[in-house]
């Protein structure tokens, strides 16, 4: 989903957003102005420019974050909307500190937790991270999220989510935390020298894919180069694209990737894989996979979108260029579990262990999304994720006699 990228914050992210803009939390004239401002600018103004070059006439336009999401064309705009009263959003950390529930993550699990827990009346506060939305803000086009059959892009997706959840009264501060204690009720939560204090804590930091590294890569994500190709294969139809990585999510991607692609180059920098022999041996066999053993990519090549890969032979260090459109990076993945290792259940790839769908070991303490799922890392299933949690949240602050209940949904 997940961004500092591996202290656990926003759905993590290796992404190049920024912080959210405060709230005015007064109830003057002026006051009432700059809330307005604040909910139709859910991200402070910030944009993305996704598009191949600055004169194309299909190229898609910047995401305003600051401007309100348009209705698609086609469709019909619903009336306005009354708004919940009380603090939306606010950057800097000031406002309210304290609710009957506290959301760690703004990436689809998070936001969709907070969406149900605001409806729920548990007052939910999202601390968001640093570089709030998960990892949606890297992604440029979305086609497989139901409800957008001509796709979106994916920080106007996570626009859409956050505009949402503030709409229903969740108050959203854009920070890191630093440290956590579940000792005993309220949880304590701190983020940039400020406590935080709720009854239950829905876990949702995601996972951060973990990247080479290069100027060239960053600056060409969403333009070529991915981390998911369940995400963006699709894009790359009789196209000739590469794969780094040695184990068997490499292996795994590179054979999915065959769907698309007229060829598939699976770089990796050792002489041998550490993937499982069955997948080792699939790679082998199939036509449309070349392997490239002791190869590391030195640069991306290309300026507005992937076109080419400059490689070093890691055994003489001759280099070469080969041309390429694409580029998938698949040499894992980091749970942002730090602030939370000492206190809930890690599995061996230190994700967090998930107890009866989304409880932990500690009683109030709910875990949704890709900091516990591993296996699909999708927007959907984490959004599923986000919708448990709150759910089970409520349900579990009802038998502490802390939250009546407002959910019709069987348990």
């Amino acid at each position: 989903m997940t961004d500092d990228t591996t202290r656990a914050s926003g759905e993590p992210a290796d992404s190049s957003a920024t912080n959210g803009s405060g709230l005015p939390t007064g109830g003057g004239a002026g006051d009432k102005a700059g809330t307005d401002a604040a909910l139709t600018k859910p991200f402070g103004g910030f944009t993305i420019d996704f598009s191949d070059d600055a004169g194309g006439a299909t190229a898609p336009l910047p995401i305003d974050f600051g401007a309100a999401i348009a209705t698609p064309i086609g469709a019909v705009a619903s009336p306005p909307k009354p708004q919940a009263a009380g603090p939306r959003t606010d950057g800097t950390g000031a406002g309210r500190t304290e609710s009957k529930v506290i959301i760690v993550g703004s990436g689809p699990a998070g936001l969709t937790a907070a969406i149900y827990a605001a409806r729920a009346n548990l007052e939910p506060i999202v601390l968001a991270g640093s570089a709030p939305g998960g990892q949606l803000m890297i992604t440029s086009d979305v086609e497989n999220y139901p409800g957008f059959p001509d796709g979106i892009q994916g920080p106007e997706l996570m626009a859409a989510f956050r505009e949402q959840a503030a709409r229903f009264g969740t108050h959203i501060v854009d920070v890191d935390i630093d440290r956590v204690d579940f000792s005993s009720r309220p949880f304590r939560l701190w983020a940039r020298g400020i406590e935080y204090r709720a009854e239950a804590v829905i876990v949702a930091t995601g996972a951060s894919a973990l990247w080479l590294g290069l100027e060239s890569e960053t600056r060409l994500r969403g333009r070529g180069v991915s981390a998911c190709a369940t995400c963006d294969g699709f894009f790359f139809r009789d196209k000739e694209i590469a794969v780094v990585g040695g184990g068997d999510t490499a292996l795994e991607e590179a054979t999915f990737l065959t769907r698309f692609a007229s060829k598939v180059h699976l770089l990796h920098r050792r002489d041998a894989f550490r993937a499982s022999k069955i997948m080792v041996d699939r790679a082998i066999a199939n036509p449309k996979i070349e392997i490239r053993m002791n190869t590391a990519v030195e640069e991306v090549l290309g300026d507005a979108k992937v076109s080419g890969l400059r490689l070093r032979n890691t055994e003489t260090d001759a280099t070469d260029e080969i041309d390429m459109e694409g580029l998938f990076i698949a040499i894992g993945y980091r749970p942002n579990t730090d602030a939370f290792r000492d206190w809930l259940d890690v599995d061996e790839k230190g994700y967090l262990v998930v107890h009866d769908e989304t409880g932990s070991k500690i009683d109030g303490v709910f875990i949704a999304g890709d900091v516990h799922d591993h296996r699909y890392r999708q927007a959907v299933t984490a959004a599923g994720d986000g919708c448990k949690a709150a759910i089970d949240a409520e349900r579990w602050l009802e038998t502490q006699g802390i939250a009546e209940a407002t959910t019709a949904t069987a348990w």
